[in-house]
């Protein structure tokens, strides 16, 4: 298993789990490979904080990959039936607020609503505007239907 420290177009990093250096090639020019906050096709290899400070810039003890704070789960079908099982469970146990979304999170934040799980539309800058406000929010790339099945 080889781990890549990847980054999306939009300068989202995260890392990408590989059989091979081949594996990775084949899956970004097989359009695989997606940024997980953007959903971005255009992904790129960047340098990892362990090539460049080399592993004597390593406490003792910690392996190299917490020095990433984010991770990804080998692309294929298992990662597909994870995402759609946690779909699945934010679809049933969340309300469906549509556009709504920011207002209500603002508005159960400042105890305007009960508090409740809820799930909606919402753009990048919306969100970050809300977590600015302490909201917490997770964000999930859309995928469409048919790339579920």
């Amino acid at each position: 298993m080889i781990i890549y420290d990847l980054c999306c177009e939009n300068d989202h990093r995260f890392e990408g789990w590989f059989r091979s250096a081949e594996d990775f090639e084949a899956q970004l020019e097989r359009r695989l490979i997606t940024c997980p906050q953007c959903d971005s096709h255009q992904v790129r290899r960047v340098p990892s904080v362990v090539a460049i400070g080399g592993s004597a810039a390593l406490p003792a003890g910690i392996p190299s990959v917490a020095m990433s704070g984010t991770a990804m789960m080998p692309a294929g079908r298992q990662v597909m039936t994870l995402y759609r099982q946690l779909i699945q469970a934010v679809v049933e146990n969340c309300e469906d607020v549509g556009d709504a979304f920011v207002e209500e999170a603002r508005k159960m934040h400042y105890n305007e609503a009960p508090e409740r799980p809820i799930r909606g539309d919402a753009t990048e800058e919306e969100c970050e505007a809300l977590r600015d406000e302490g909201i917490s929010v997770i964000r999930l790339p859309s995928i469409k239907d048919e790339e579920l099945n």
